[in-house]
This record gives structure tokens, C-alpha cells and sequence, in this order.
């Protein structure tokens, strides 16, 4: 499956099934809490047609905090109703109790932080009864007790959980760039069964880094990562990420067809 995120498209309230060659959708979870608007009913709406996966930004399963079992409660609630075809968050922590800074923070990688995550979402995941995906992040900073690879800890982390991986494509590139690794080494450590999921995006260039602000369309380096990874996995739901600057649907649908190119038939 290939597509785009709910956030990107603006379909007037969709009592008709729109026609678009996209084959899927996924909505950021947490816009959906606490209402029963039009929101809510745009995402029901299009649940009718077409798959769709929820993309959460607020577990933070990296928090030093017990898990908040309120948000966990939420998000189990719109799971039922909604009934996604996938879920997802991220390799995190957001923020203190109470206090969410809106941001992805990156944790260390080292056996102590896998130890402790492996049960975290051991528990997520035995309260959601289902399999959750998890993203590797875009980090501006390394951690100085780190002493595991990026690719090591997620891959390590998947296979003692049991969740599966969230790989996206975009976020390895700008590491890769800004941190000074193998790009490709790091799709090959990550065994095609753990893949869950797979993100497609674009960044800016800021002269000194690489900024992962999903503005632009996906770069060349990047399709040629994604046409390396996909090859064995085909099956893998695949979705364009486009938060900023966000262009006329016709400019995401082409996104679409092009991965859809890149993969190949099924």
C-alpha cells in the first residue's frame, strides 16, 4: 500500500468516496482525542473506503516516568472505533508529566535503555492487544553513554518486544548525512521482517546540517535508499510525509505514484 497522511488533504467532508489512485491514509492519533466533530467524522469517513493507520506522538515510551496509562486509555478508546490498519509512534520521550515539549527527544543507545524499554512495551502493547510500530527519529545530538548503533539498538529492541519497526527512510538519510554513517549499512542490519512500515520525506538543506522538516518532496539519495530496502518487502505499507509547505494533493499523489514505480509490481 501506498500513502499519504490525513494531515496533507483537504476533500470537503466526504460523503462519496474521492477519487484519488492513493491506497491508503494515516492521521496523526492523538488529533482525534476528546472529540466527536468533524474531525473525527472526516477520519470515520474515510475509514469507510480506504485503510488507514494512526501515527501516534505522545506515548513517549522513552519518558523516565511510569506510562500514562490515561493517554493509553484514549488511544485504546479510538483504536476500536476506528479500527486502524496499522499504529505507530515513536523511539522517544516527548516531555515530563504533565509537560510535553512538543518534540522528539532522542535517548541513548545502551543496553540499560533497551532493558528498560523492552517491558515498556511489552505493556503498551499487551494493553492494546495488538502489534505497535516503532520509528527511528531524526536527532540533531549523539548521546555520550551511547555505546549501540541506531540501526543495533532498533533492531535489538523489535526482536526482544515484539513490536515491529516504523523505518523511516528520510530520517536514516539526514542522520546519515549529519552523523557521518553508511546509510545503507544501516538498512542492511534491519531485517525485512521486522519492517512494519515504511516513511517517505523530504528535508532541508541548512548549510552546516540537514533539517528534517518534511517540506520538500523526497530527494534522489533517499528514493534510492527506499528502491534498496523495498525490493525484498513490497507488501510494506509505504506513506508520504509532508507537514510543511504543503502542496496541491496532485503533487502528493504523484509522491505516491512514484514510490509505487520504485516498489515495483506486487
Amino acid at each position: 500500500m501506498i500513502g499519504v497522511g490525513l494531515r496533507h488533504i483537504h476533500f470537503p467532508y466526504l460523503e462519496t468516496k474521492p477519487q484519488t489512485t492513493v491506497d491508503w491514509f494515516e492521521g496523526i492519533t492523538e488529533n482525534f482525542f476528546d472529540t466527536e466533530g468533524r474531525p473525527l467524522k472526516m477520519l470515520e469517513a474515510i475509514r469507510r473506503d480506504y485503510p488507514v493507520g494512526l501515527h501516534g506522538v505522545s506515548l513517549s515510551i522513552g519518558s523516565a516516568e511510569e506510562l500514562d496509562f490515561e493517554y493509553l486509555k484514549k488511544t485504546k478508546v479510538l483504536y476500536e472505533r476506528i479500527k486502524p490498519a496499522v499504529i505507530s509512534d515513536h523511539l522517544c520521550w516527548t516531555g515530563h508529566k504533565n509537560r510535553n515539549l512538543h518534540n522528539l527527544l532522542p535517548l541513548s543507545y545502551n543496553q540499560a535503555t533497551l532493558n528498560y524499554l523492552v517491558p515498556r512495551l511489552q505493556t503498551v502493547q499487551e494493553f492494546y492487544n495488538r502489534e505497535i510500530c516503532i520509528e527511528n527519529l531524526s536527532a540533531y545530538l549523539d548521546m555520550r553513554d551511547s555505546d549501540m548503533t541506531e540501526w543495533d539498538f532498533l533492531r535489538e529492541l523489535a526482536k526482544k518486544s515484539g513490536c515491529k519497526i516504523l523505518l523511516d527512510i528520510n530520517n536514516i538519510y539526514v542522520n546519515s548525512q549529519n552523523h557521518q554513517f553508511d546509510p545503507y549499512k544501516y538498512l542492511d542490519a534491519i531485517p525485512d521482517h521486522l519492517v512494519g512500515e515504511m516513511h517517505l520525506a523530504g528535508f532541508t538543506d541548512m548549510g552546516d546540517f540537514l533539517f528534517d522538516t518534511h517540506s520538500r518532496p523526497v530527494f534522489p539519495d533517499v528514493w534510492k535508499l527506499f528502491q534498496h530496502k523495498i525490493k525484498n518487502i513490497k507488501k510494506t505499507p509505504v506513506l508520504i510525509e509532508w507537514d510543511e509547505d504543503i502542496p496541491e494533493f496532485s503533487v502528493l499523489e504523484a509522491e505516491a505514484q512514484k514510490a509505487r514505480e520504485i516498489r515495483g509490481p506486487l
